[in-house]
């Protein structure tokens, strides 16, 4: 009888804890956070894919043909403007122009003979104007033959850094063929395509002739170190896919940037007295966002919001919302709609500071 009365108060004291951790563990689960839509100025970016160009960059070619003699960088390097970078094999070109020298010399005895013949009526004006037709031509043709003699010569036409070579020392060059390519990186291009929609919305807002500066992200997701200016908008729009370019110019002294590389334009768009909520205080039905709103007796009331651009970790809403509502910002999976809470207010400045990810103004 002892032990059935021992066992029976055992039950009861350990039903009594039991149930002393379940009301322990609901009034902790009943208890939620909640917050205000905070108005407030702010920036966001659109992102636009973007490719880099240099400001400068060309193809050097060979000028004559024959061989490649010399050359005197290497790929990668950076040149000077005026450097000898190629030297195709002169020896011919040189015999051109020691020929043409000659004959330019011969060209010009003969022509001062002459004028002076000329000058004592010994041999007529038409013999004097042959003559000095013979010397133009013989001087024309000496200064052709330094032409071709100086396009053996490749320099460089503006300060840069040399591309990949396509031909080798001692290859046989035909005139106009490749050598290697020469970047002035020290501005640089940057070109990407803006829907039609979004053009005539920064035209009707900030005016393509202020556009803001612009930002560039990398392909390792960090910003590079300058802002870029938009200088120029193509004139036409592409008919297949709806978009302009438009074209932004940024400073490359550090030479981190070169050409071809790729990347995202962030571009700024303010907006003014918007509402700015956690995503996590939403959910999704059908494709729709709603918010959890606490009423003033502390019971729960669904409703639907409009977003008007995503954030990090931040939603703007445009409609459904107003200032001074609370919204529900965890335990929205525990909880359903009509369901009276207790919740705890946190202002949304403090979520807000914690994040750090809002551009306010």
């Amino acid at each position: 009888m002892k032990r059935i009365l021992i066992l029976i108060c055992l039950v009861g004291i350990l039903g009594n804890t039991a149930c002393q951790h379940k009301e322990k563990a609901e009034h902790f689960e009943s208890t939620f956070r909640a917050t205000s839509p905070i108005k407030m100025d702010t920036v966001v970016f659109q992102e636009y894919v973007s490719q880099v160009h240099s400001i400068q960059h060309i193809e050097l070619r060979a000028l004559e043909r024959g061989y490649l003699q010399k050359v005197f960088v290497d790929e990668g390097q950076f040149i000077k403007k005026g450097q000898l970078m190629f030297q195709i094999m002169p020896l011919i070109y040189e015999a051109e122009k020691q020929r043409a020298e000659a004959e330019a010399d011969f060209a010009e005895i003969e022509f001062n003979n002459t004028q002076s013949l000329a000058d004592s009526n010994i041999v007529s004006s038409n013999e004097l104007a042959m003559s000095r037709a013979k010397l133009a031509k013989a001087t024309a043709e000496l200064n052709l033959a330094k032409a071709h003699l100086g396009f053996t010569e490749i320099r460089a036409p503006f300060d840069g850094i040399m591309g990949r070579f396509h031909v080798r020392l001692g290859s046989l060059l035909d005139e106009g063929e490749l050598l290697a390519t020469l970047s002035d990186n020290s501005k640089m291009w940057i070109y990407f395509n803006v829907p039609e929609s979004q053009y005539l919305d920064y035209a009707s807002t900030t005016g393509l002739e202020n556009m803001p500066e612009v930002q560039f992200k990398m392909a390792n997701n960090k910003n590079f170190n300058n802002k870029g200016i938009i200088e120029t908008i193509e004139a036409d729009f592409n008919n297949e896919t709806g978009n302009i370019a438009f074209r932004a110019t940024f400073p490359n002294e550090d030479g981190l940037l070169r050409h071809g590389e790729t990347g995202n334009i962030m571009m700024p768009i303010s907006f003014k007295d918007v509402l700015i909520i956690p995503q996590k205080a939403t959910f999704e039905i059908l494709d729709k966002k709603f918010v959890y709103i606490v009423d003033d007796s502390n019971t729960l009331r669904s409703k639907e919001i409009t977003i008007a651009h995503e954030i990090p970790h931040l939603f703007m809403v445009s409609e459904g919302l107003n200032p001074d509502d609370k919204i529900l910002i965890e335990g929205l999976r525990k909880v359903k709609n009509n369901q009276e809470i207790k919740y705890e207010f946190l202002d949304q400045r403090a979520i807000l500071s914690d994040l750090n990810l809002l551009h306010a103004e």
